[in-house]
């Protein structure tokens, strides 16, 4: 299930919710009771088919793709 963040602005407090994503924006009470809270924007990347692609030849790898680094 996904976790979303909010901070309530009434008592500055940011705490994360597990809910089902149809239920993402619905309203949330802090911690504290207060009910004046803003869902804040994730900054998850989420890995999929538009990912760059490996860099080929040059063999082993490390900083230089494989050259004489060092």
């Amino acid at each position: 299930m996904p976790r979303y963040e909010f901070r309530c602005r009434t008592c500055g407090d940011t705490f994360e919710l597990s809910r089902p994503m149809a239920e993402s924006s619905d309203p949330a009470s802090c911690p504290a009771g207060h009910d004046d809270t803003v869902k804040l924007l994730s900054a998850v990347a989420v890995g999929g088919s538009a990912a760059a692609p490996a860099p080929s030849g040059g063999g082993g790898g490390g900083c230089c793709g494989g050259g004489g680094c060092g």
